[in-house]
Formats: C-alpha cells, structure tokens, sequence
C-alpha cells in the first residue's frame, strides 16, 4: 500500500484510504488503518511523540503505528510512502511499550525543566559535606 501526504489546516471529517493528512500546526498527523478495517489512527507530532519527515517517496512516521486499541492490533511503520508490517504484540510487549513511552516523555520533560544548581545550593552542599551530613 502507497501512503502520499496530504497537509491540512483542519482535519477533514472523511478521511481517504492510503493519505496521510497532517497539520503541523496543530502537532497531528491522521490516516485510515493500513489493515482497512476503517479506524482513524490519530498520531502526536513532537518531541516526545511520533515524527514526521516528507521526502521524495513519500511521507515517514516513526516510530512504529500500533492499534492496539482496536480489533485488527495492527502493527507497521510508514516509510518512504510504504507500509511496512510488525509483527503482532502480546498485551505484555504493549504495557511494556506504553510504560517505556511514559519514562521517555518524563525523562524529556524532566530535563526540560531542570533548574540548573546556583551558588547557594552549591555552598550548601560543599557546607554539608564538610561537616559529614
């Protein structure tokens, strides 16, 4: 299956088979399962979701797609304009790829908003050294 991009301000409410409509305003790519059972697979675009890249080929988004939340479980990457088929996950690989998304966004955000030391905490840290606290 071919997937071409198509770039949207608003989401249109029919989506067509094989497009991958994204707003990069809103930080959203949208597209029809692959499998074809229909659904609207809504993806994040951003840091610590999933990424998008257009090239010659055709649209990018990794990581991998997983619709776990549906019947079909299906599982693939678009590359280059191609679906590419995983493998299907056990409900422990799913947890497991949910709980290391989860460390990942807290990680980010973690180090996004890390107060850098200043000259007190350093004083007062070298202070409670020395006398062995």
């Amino acid at each position: 299956m071919r997937i071409r991009t198509e770039r949207v301000h608003f989401m249109p409410r029919e989506l067509t088979s094989g497009v991958l409509y994204v707003s990069e305003e809103f930080g959203i790519a949208v597209h029809l399962c692959a499998c074809g059972c229909g659904s609207k697979i809504r993806t994040p675009l951003g840091p610590t979701e999933w990424k998008f890249e257009e090239a010659e080929h055709g649209p990018t988004l990794y990581p991998s797609v997983g619709n776990w939340q549906q019947n079909c479980k299906s599982h693939y990457w678009i590359r280059d304009g191609q679906v590419l088929w995983g493998e299907a996950w056990t409900q422990e690989q799913i947890k497991a790829g949910r709980t290391a998304e989860a460390m990942r966004r807290k990680a980010y955000y973690d180090a996004m908003y890390a107060r850098p030391e200043g000259l007190l905490q350093i004083l007062w840290r070298w202070v409670r050294r020395l006398f062995g606290r």
